[in-house]
Protein backbone atom coordinates (compact mmCIF):
# COMPACT_ATOMS: atom_id res chain seq x y z
CA UNK A 1 0.00 0.00 0.00
CA UNK A 2 1.64 3.72 -1.17
CA UNK A 3 1.82 6.59 1.70
CA UNK A 4 -1.13 8.17 -0.26
CA UNK A 5 -3.40 5.19 0.49
CA UNK A 6 -2.30 4.38 3.66
CA UNK A 7 -3.32 8.21 4.66
CA UNK A 8 -6.47 7.52 3.09
CA UNK A 9 -7.13 4.83 5.27
CA UNK A 10 -6.13 6.34 8.23
CA UNK A 11 -8.37 9.19 7.41
CA UNK A 12 -11.47 7.33 7.22
CA UNK A 13 -10.86 5.21 10.30
CA UNK A 14 -14.12 3.34 10.33
CA UNK A 15 -17.69 4.14 8.30
CA UNK A 16 -18.54 6.27 11.47
CA UNK A 17 -16.26 9.10 10.25
CA UNK A 18 -17.40 9.74 6.39
CA UNK A 19 -21.14 10.64 6.83
CA UNK A 20 -20.02 13.41 10.02
CA UNK A 21 -16.96 14.63 8.86
CA UNK A 22 -19.52 15.97 5.23
CA UNK A 23 -21.56 17.77 7.23
CA UNK A 24 -21.11 21.43 6.94
CA UNK A 25 -19.87 22.92 10.14
CA UNK A 26 -22.50 24.01 12.32
CA UNK A 27 -21.15 25.38 15.82
CA UNK A 28 -24.07 27.00 17.83
CA UNK A 29 -24.00 30.33 18.93
CA UNK A 30 -23.41 31.23 22.56
CA UNK A 31 -26.19 32.83 24.94
CA UNK A 32 -26.35 36.51 25.25
CA UNK A 33 -23.62 37.41 27.69
CA UNK A 34 -21.70 34.22 27.57
CA UNK A 35 -18.53 34.46 25.39
CA UNK A 36 -18.06 31.79 22.46
CA UNK A 37 -15.52 29.13 23.83
CA UNK A 38 -13.72 26.98 21.05
CA UNK A 39 -11.54 24.51 22.17
CA UNK A 40 -8.00 23.89 19.71
CA UNK A 41 -7.85 19.93 19.70
CA UNK A 42 -5.13 17.47 18.80
CA UNK A 43 -4.04 14.75 20.46
CA UNK A 44 -0.80 14.87 18.28
CA UNK A 45 1.83 17.25 19.82
CA UNK A 46 4.22 19.74 17.59
CA UNK A 47 0.59 20.41 14.84
CA UNK A 48 0.47 24.06 15.24
CA UNK A 49 -2.32 24.30 18.52
CA UNK A 50 -0.73 26.49 20.41
CA UNK A 51 0.67 28.56 17.12
CA UNK A 52 -3.32 28.62 16.34
CA UNK A 53 -4.22 29.85 19.60
CA UNK A 54 -2.32 32.78 19.95
CA UNK A 55 -2.89 34.17 16.88
CA UNK A 56 -6.31 33.33 15.69
CA UNK A 57 -6.72 35.20 19.78
CA UNK A 58 -4.86 38.29 18.67
CA UNK A 59 -6.56 38.13 15.71
CA UNK A 60 -9.68 38.38 17.17
CA UNK A 61 -8.34 41.37 19.61
CA UNK A 62 -7.42 43.34 17.09
CA UNK A 63 -10.74 43.35 15.82
CA UNK A 64 -12.24 44.30 19.16
CA UNK A 65 -13.14 41.30 20.99
CA UNK A 66 -12.15 40.31 24.11
CA UNK A 67 -10.66 37.09 24.17
CA UNK A 68 -9.24 34.88 27.38
CA UNK A 69 -7.08 32.23 26.24
CA UNK A 70 -6.99 28.84 28.32
CA UNK A 71 -3.87 27.41 28.82
CA UNK A 72 -4.55 23.72 29.45
CA UNK A 73 -1.25 22.35 28.36
CA UNK A 74 1.30 21.47 31.66
CA UNK A 75 3.74 22.80 29.21
CA UNK A 76 2.61 25.99 29.51
CA UNK A 77 3.40 26.75 25.94
CA UNK A 78 0.87 29.26 24.95
CA UNK A 79 1.58 31.31 28.27
CA UNK A 80 5.02 31.56 27.52
CA UNK A 81 4.70 32.39 24.00
CA UNK A 82 2.56 35.37 24.77
CA UNK A 83 5.21 36.40 27.65
CA UNK A 84 3.54 35.55 30.57
CA UNK A 85 7.14 34.62 32.88
CA UNK A 86 6.83 31.49 35.19
CA UNK A 87 7.07 33.41 38.37
CA UNK A 88 3.86 35.46 37.52
CA UNK A 89 1.84 32.21 37.09
CA UNK A 90 1.17 32.99 41.17
CA UNK A 91 -2.82 31.61 40.10
CA UNK A 92 -2.58 29.00 37.13
CA UNK A 93 -5.51 26.71 35.35
CA UNK A 94 -4.37 23.63 37.49
CA UNK A 95 -6.17 25.91 40.69
CA UNK A 96 -9.00 26.91 38.15
CA UNK A 97 -9.69 23.21 37.72
CA UNK A 98 -9.01 22.36 41.29
CA UNK A 99 -11.81 24.56 42.31
CA UNK A 100 -8.95 26.40 44.33
CA UNK A 101 -9.80 29.94 42.45
CA UNK A 102 -11.98 31.09 39.98
CA UNK A 103 -10.80 31.57 36.67
CA UNK A 104 -10.99 35.07 36.59
CA UNK A 105 -8.21 35.10 39.43
CA UNK A 106 -6.00 33.31 36.61
CA UNK A 107 -6.86 35.94 33.68
CA UNK A 108 -3.59 37.85 33.04
CA UNK A 109 -3.66 40.88 30.69
CA UNK A 110 -1.71 40.38 28.02
CA UNK A 111 1.02 42.70 26.12
CA UNK A 112 -1.73 42.78 22.85
CA UNK A 113 -4.76 44.75 23.91
CA UNK A 114 -7.65 42.82 24.71
CA UNK A 115 -6.16 39.55 24.99
CA UNK A 116 -5.75 37.55 28.58
CA UNK A 117 -4.62 34.59 29.31
CA UNK A 118 -5.11 32.10 32.23
CA UNK A 119 -1.30 30.81 32.53
CA UNK A 120 -0.68 26.82 32.81
CA UNK A 121 2.23 24.84 35.19
CA UNK A 122 3.54 22.25 35.73
CA UNK A 123 1.25 21.13 38.33
CA UNK A 124 -1.73 20.57 35.71
CA UNK A 125 0.05 17.29 34.65
CA UNK A 126 -1.33 16.09 38.32
CA UNK A 127 -4.64 16.64 37.74
CA UNK A 128 -6.17 13.62 36.37
CA UNK A 129 -4.84 11.77 39.18
CA UNK A 130 -6.25 14.71 42.15
CA UNK A 131 -9.84 14.70 40.58
CA UNK A 132 -10.49 11.85 38.48
CA UNK A 133 -12.78 9.67 41.20
CA UNK A 134 -14.82 13.19 41.47
CA UNK A 135 -18.43 13.12 40.05
CA UNK A 136 -17.86 16.17 38.29
CA UNK A 137 -14.51 15.48 36.90
CA UNK A 138 -15.40 15.87 33.41
CA UNK A 139 -17.25 19.47 33.81
CA UNK A 140 -14.42 21.55 35.98
CA UNK A 141 -14.06 23.79 32.74
CA UNK A 142 -17.43 24.28 32.09
CA UNK A 143 -18.10 25.05 35.72
CA UNK A 144 -15.42 27.47 36.17
CA UNK A 145 -16.63 29.64 32.70
CA UNK A 146 -19.85 29.37 33.70
CA UNK A 147 -19.93 32.87 35.44
CA UNK A 148 -16.82 34.34 34.29
CA UNK A 149 -19.31 37.29 32.55
CA UNK A 150 -20.84 38.12 36.07
CA UNK A 151 -22.50 41.49 36.23
CA UNK A 152 -19.36 43.09 37.68
CA UNK A 153 -17.18 41.38 35.05
CA UNK A 154 -14.50 43.62 33.39
CA UNK A 155 -13.83 42.59 30.49
CA UNK A 156 -16.47 40.77 29.53
CA UNK A 157 -14.95 37.98 27.35
CA UNK A 158 -16.47 37.43 24.08
CA UNK A 159 -14.38 34.51 22.95
CA UNK A 160 -12.94 31.47 25.05
CA UNK A 161 -10.29 29.89 23.10
CA UNK A 162 -8.62 27.01 24.90
CA UNK A 163 -5.16 25.72 24.21
CA UNK A 164 -5.30 21.62 24.59
CA UNK A 165 -2.60 19.23 25.56
CA UNK A 166 -1.48 16.98 23.13
CA UNK A 167 -3.60 13.97 24.19
CA UNK A 168 -6.89 12.55 24.95
CA UNK A 169 -7.01 12.67 28.24
CA UNK A 170 -8.86 14.07 30.92
CA UNK A 171 -8.13 17.27 30.62
CA UNK A 172 -8.88 17.16 27.21
CA UNK A 173 -12.47 16.26 27.64
CA UNK A 174 -12.99 19.20 29.95
CA UNK A 175 -12.41 21.35 27.11
CA UNK A 176 -14.47 19.12 24.81
CA UNK A 177 -17.37 19.58 27.75
CA UNK A 178 -17.09 23.35 27.58
CA UNK A 179 -16.90 24.06 24.26
CA UNK A 180 -19.29 25.31 21.58
CA UNK A 181 -17.05 24.12 19.00
CA UNK A 182 -13.27 21.90 17.92
CA UNK A 183 -11.14 23.67 16.07
CA UNK A 184 -8.36 20.49 14.77
CA UNK A 185 -5.00 21.95 13.62
CA UNK A 186 -3.48 19.14 11.18
CA UNK A 187 -0.22 18.79 10.17
CA UNK A 188 0.37 17.99 6.33
CA UNK A 189 2.06 14.50 7.07
CA UNK A 190 1.21 11.42 7.02
CA UNK A 191 1.32 10.40 10.48
CA UNK A 192 -0.81 13.62 11.65
CA UNK A 193 -3.56 11.83 10.11
CA UNK A 194 -3.53 8.39 11.66
CA UNK A 195 -5.09 9.76 14.71
CA UNK A 196 -7.37 12.46 12.86
CA UNK A 197 -10.25 9.42 12.93
CA UNK A 198 -10.08 8.96 16.64
CA UNK A 199 -10.25 12.48 17.74
CA UNK A 200 -13.31 12.57 15.46
CA UNK A 201 -14.46 9.51 17.30
CA UNK A 202 -13.69 11.14 20.91
CA UNK A 203 -16.03 13.89 19.72
CA UNK A 204 -18.58 12.13 18.69
CA UNK A 205 -18.50 10.31 22.59
CA UNK A 206 -18.40 13.46 24.00
CA UNK A 207 -21.27 14.81 21.99
CA UNK A 208 -23.13 11.66 23.29
CA UNK A 209 -22.49 11.74 26.66
CA UNK A 210 -21.10 15.19 27.75
CA UNK A 211 -21.75 17.87 25.26
CA UNK A 212 -24.93 17.14 23.02
CA UNK A 213 -24.04 20.56 21.10
CA UNK A 214 -20.64 20.22 20.50
CA UNK A 215 -19.67 20.65 16.93
CA UNK A 216 -16.04 20.40 14.94
CA UNK A 217 -15.70 24.54 13.98
CA UNK A 218 -12.71 23.47 11.35
CA UNK A 219 -9.93 22.03 10.61
CA UNK A 220 -6.99 24.13 9.78
CA UNK A 221 -3.83 22.57 7.65
CA UNK A 222 -0.95 23.58 9.17
CA UNK A 223 2.92 23.42 8.41
CA UNK A 224 2.28 23.14 4.83
CA UNK A 225 5.47 23.31 2.45
CA UNK A 226 4.67 23.15 -1.31
CA UNK A 227 7.87 21.36 -2.04
CA UNK A 228 6.88 18.05 -0.74
CA UNK A 229 4.83 15.96 -2.89
CA UNK A 230 3.01 13.66 0.34
CA UNK A 231 2.19 17.01 2.03
CA UNK A 232 0.34 18.18 -1.24
CA UNK A 233 -1.50 14.43 -0.84
CA UNK A 234 -2.67 15.05 2.56
CA UNK A 235 -4.30 18.01 2.15
CA UNK A 236 -6.11 16.76 -1.57
CA UNK A 237 -7.07 13.74 0.98
CA UNK A 238 -8.53 15.98 3.99
CA UNK A 239 -10.40 17.83 1.62
CA UNK A 240 -11.66 14.85 0.06
CA UNK A 241 -12.67 13.20 3.37
CA UNK A 242 -13.70 16.42 5.42
CA UNK A 243 -15.56 18.38 2.80
CA UNK A 244 -16.08 22.33 3.97
CA UNK A 245 -15.06 21.48 7.30
CA UNK A 246 -11.46 22.35 5.94
CA UNK A 247 -10.83 25.48 6.16
CA UNK A 248 -9.38 27.41 2.74
CA UNK A 249 -6.71 29.08 4.61
CA UNK A 250 -3.14 26.16 4.59
CA UNK A 251 -0.50 27.52 7.14
CA UNK A 252 2.63 27.07 5.49
CA UNK A 253 6.03 25.99 7.13
CA UNK A 254 7.66 29.66 7.91
CA UNK A 255 10.81 30.26 10.25
CA UNK A 256 8.73 33.55 11.52
CA UNK A 257 6.91 31.71 13.22
CA UNK A 258 9.37 29.05 14.83
CA UNK A 259 10.90 32.43 16.09
CA UNK A 260 8.21 34.66 17.64
CA UNK A 261 7.11 32.63 20.74
CA UNK A 262 11.26 33.07 21.94
CA UNK A 263 10.09 36.58 22.23
CA UNK A 264 7.16 36.07 23.91
CA UNK A 265 5.15 36.94 21.14
CA UNK A 266 2.85 36.36 18.63
CA UNK A 267 3.83 35.88 15.14
CA UNK A 268 1.37 38.73 14.06
CA UNK A 269 3.15 41.32 16.39
CA UNK A 270 6.66 39.61 15.99
CA UNK A 271 6.33 39.76 12.36
CA UNK A 272 2.95 41.29 10.71
CA UNK A 273 4.18 40.85 6.81
CA UNK A 274 5.98 37.77 6.70
CA UNK A 275 3.74 35.30 5.05
CA UNK A 276 2.97 32.82 8.07
CA UNK A 277 1.22 36.10 9.84
CA UNK A 278 -0.40 36.54 6.26
CA UNK A 279 -1.32 32.97 6.41
CA UNK A 280 -3.01 33.30 10.01
CA UNK A 281 -4.85 36.96 9.16
CA UNK A 282 -6.54 34.84 6.45
CA UNK A 283 -7.79 31.54 8.59
CA UNK A 284 -9.10 34.66 11.00
CA UNK A 285 -10.95 36.22 8.35
CA UNK A 286 -12.58 32.32 7.38
CA UNK A 287 -13.60 31.81 11.21
CA UNK A 288 -14.45 35.22 12.09
CA UNK A 289 -16.69 35.29 8.97
CA UNK A 290 -18.28 31.91 9.55
CA UNK A 291 -18.95 33.07 13.32
CA UNK A 292 -20.95 36.26 11.99
CA UNK A 293 -22.59 34.04 9.63
CA UNK A 294 -24.30 31.47 12.95
CA UNK A 295 -24.66 34.91 14.43
CA UNK A 296 -27.09 36.32 11.73
CA UNK A 297 -28.76 32.96 11.19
Amino acid sequence: MTQASESQAALVGGPQVVPFAKDRPTPRVAPAGRPRVIAVANQKGGVGKTTTAINLGTALAAIGEQVLIVDLDPQGNASTGLGIERRSRRTSTYDVLTGAAPMRAAALATAVPKLWIAPSTLDLSGLELEIGQERDRAFRLRNALRDINNATADPAFTYVLVDCPPSLNLITINAMAAADSILVPLQCEFFALEGLSQLLKTVEQVKTTLNPELSIHGIVLTMYDSRNNLANQVVADVRQFMGRKVYDTVIPRNVRISEAPSYGKPVLVYDLKCVGSEAYLRLATEIIQRERELKAS
